[in-house]
């Protein structure tokens, strides 16, 4: 039987060759999206903003317009619905009061709706979170960010010369803003799974950046005198099969996922595919071209150990 390939077994691409244009790419990217982040913020879900999320089903097609109408002359503050999946579902977001220190007023929210609703919608979820612990779950959330990428840059460090950890580091934070760019401009709820498909991403991107980079340590070993730029470009063709059926596998699985997982997961679903396109794309093109420019030492080879 013939074995699928999806990249031939020996290819000579010049990626270090093109590493300008891809610097520049990078960086138009990277600046759009931390525009687009000063401009519109993130759109932060309930479990960072605090409040009350109700999943309502009905039988027939749900009128929005009419559904925001009998909710309004409650009188429950900030009131947002928008449909969810199906025609016949929607989600009802109900923002916390200023000021609040508890979740009593989001209980008795959650009731009216009930009350309201009982007979012509089915209630499927209800998420309530009070303020104090959406203020401790964005704090909890940048520290577990923060050691993330710490983590990850002290074991560069220690494995491989402070260039790799250095190149390593900035291609994560490559990676980590073009994720929360896309997710500022299209509006997409950021919630706590996000963020644990954002730190997924970190540990996926510094996986492939590792396989290439053990790669161009071994080939600094290997070949002495051979130009650095086309050192690199040897690594990574070496390397490239690996990380192009590892991405395409991955996506599979995701697209799945997505399409058939349901609303739920789409978000999370949708940050990974993001992630593993982008993360790819920054271990080829990023991550060992940086080596070029912050000058990794060619004599390394011949003192270091394993």
């Amino acid at each position: 039987m013939k074995t699928l390939k999806l990249v031939p077994s020996k290819t000579e691409i010049g990626f270090i060759r093109h590493r300008f244009v891809a610097f520049v790419i990078s960086a138009f990217l990277l600046v759009g999206s931390i525009g687009v982040f000063m401009s519109n913020g993130l759109n932060f879900g309930i479990d960072f903003r605090g409040g009350t999320l109700i999943e309502v089903s009905a039988e027939s097609e749900i009128d929005i317009a009419a559904l925001r109408g009998r909710l309004g002359d409650l009188q429950l503050g900030e009131v947002q619905i928008q449909s969810f999946g199906a025609p016949t579902d929607a989600l009802i977001r109900v923002s916390e009061d200023e000021g609040a220190t508890s979740t009593e007023g989001d209980l008795n929210a959650v009731e009216s709706i009930r009350q309201e609703l009982s007979g012509d919608f089915e209630i499927r979820r209800v998420e309530v979170v009070g303020p104090q612990v959406s203020s401790e779950l964005i704090r909890t959330g940048i520290i577990a960010f923060v050691a993330a990428i710490s983590c990850m840059l002290i074991y560069i460090w220690f494995r491989f010369e402070w260039q790799f950890s250095v190149g390593a580091v900035l291609a994560l934070i490559h990676d980590v803003v073009l994720t929360i760019g896309i997710f500022s401009l299209l509006q997409l709820d950021f919630n706590l799974s996000i963020l644990a498909a954002v730190l997924t991403i970190v540990g996926y991107s510094m996986n492939d950046t590792v396989v290439v980079y053990d790669r161009v340590r071994e080939n600094l070993r290997k070949f002495k005198k051979m130009p650095l730029g086309n050192l690199l470009d040897v690594a990574i063709n070496e390397t490239l099969s690996r990380t192009v059926v590892t991405s395409v596998t991955t996506l599979l699985a995701l697209a799945a996922l997505y399409t058939l997982g349901g609303e739920v997961i789409r978000g999370f679903t949708f940050a990974m595919i993001w992630g593993v396109i982008v993360g790819t794309y920054s271990s080829v093109f990023i991550a060992s071209p940086l080596l070029m420019v912050l000058g990794v030492k060619r004599d390394w080879s011949t003192s270091a150990s394993e």
